[in-house]
């Protein structure tokens, strides 16, 4: 179900939501199946502007029919592949984030989740030139840890501070903020963020489960309904603006004792790719403990299950002049 809320089509002001609220109108749901005449006369709202909003939302969230060789031909044209700036990520993930789709990074505490996030926004913001948007939910995300990673890619600061510039942070702690900070995004203000130059390629939530986990205990529905919203307009985005949204999640135990992604069953029709990512046994006594593993447990185009490894250290040290760089840029799009 989705709420109603201001500004979600033209005519659909503060004081029309909070009338149609107080006739018990809250969704678009109940305002587009219920007798318009009837409402308009409840709220003492024009019968005219009452139509002409239930029209523009039926137009926006009602399906309609499409061939599958017209989707085809639209997903050759308008997807394409962002590397992530690793190797082995990039290979797990046939190439890299792809656009249009939703990948998520699942894994425990100290799993490196949010380290992949940091390396990926900055390979994007300084090697391919294109705006990220990243949503922090933990507050794990600051601009020293982001220097530091683009202080191995360019010794330049001008050219450090142009790909700063790229990556626009939002800082939000609850789900209803995620939720009004997308819908902003998607009703035209996703590009007019890029102030530091280039389009936005990317969307990155660290952490989804953070802000959403929380609501799947008592309230079950309530919770249930938020998360289906969150997913619904982060595929729509993807989809709209071309870009990749990359999301990580937390991981619970499933009853033999497996690992599994958190959020449930629902959740996991969500992404497109999910990457799982765990500590590699005696990485530290080895001395190599920022050694990681990702296993693909989902995916469409590679076979499950197969695993790489890679060094969370990756992004934060100096590639120039290396071949394994050199071999990036090439292939990046």
């Amino acid at each position: 179900m989705v709420v109603l809320r201001e500004g979600m089509c033209p005519g659909l002001d503060e004081d029309i939501v909070r009338d149609l609220r107080a006739a018990n109108i809250k969704t678009v749901e109940e305002l587009v199946s219920s007798d318009i005449e009837e409402v308009a006369q409840k709220c003492s709202v024009s019968y005219k502007a009452l139509f002409a909003i239930r029209r523009v939302l039926l137009a926006q969230h009602t399906a309609f029919p499409v061939s599958g060789a017209d989707l085809y031909e639209e997903l050759l044209s308008s997807t394409a592949i962002l590397s992530t700036g690793n190797p082995s990520l990039d290979k797990l993930l046939d190439s890299g984030l792809y656009t249009g789709e939703i990948t998520e990074l699942s894994g425990g505490p100290g799993s490196g989740k949010s380290q992949v996030c940091f390396g990926v926004a900055v390979h994007i913001a300084h090697q391919l030139k294109q705006s990220v948007i990243f949503i922090d939910t933990t507050g794990g995300l600051t601009a020293s840890r982001l220097l530091q990673m683009l202080q191995a890619e360019a010794s330049d600061s001008e050219e450090q501070m142009e790909a700063l510039q790229r990556v626009h942070v939002f800082r939000l702690f609850d789900v209803f903020s995620l939720l009004d900070c997308l819908h902003t995004l998607r009703s035209g203000r996703l590009q007019q963020a890029c102030d530091g130059g280039g389009s936005v390629k990317a969307v990155i939530v660290d952490s989804v489960s953070a802000v959403i986990s929380p609501l799947l205990g008592g309230k079950q529905n309530e919770g249930m309904s938020l998360m289906i919203q969150v997913a619904g307009i982060l595929k729509t985005m993807a989809k709209d603006f071309n870009i990749a949204a990359l999301v990580t999640n937390h991981v619970t135990r499933s009853g033999s004792g497996a690992v599994q992604p958190g959020l449930g069953v629902s959740w996991s029709h969500i992404p497109r790719t999910r990457i799982l990512l765990e500590r590699v046994e005696g990485a530290a006594s080895t001395g190599h403990s920022s050694r990681r593993s990702a296993t693909l447990i989902k995916s469409s185009r590679q076979p499950c299950h197969i695993k790489e490894e890679f060094d969370l250290q990756w992004w934060s040290r100096s590639k120039e002049g290396s071949s394994g760089k050199r071999k990036l840029d090439e292939t990046d799009p």
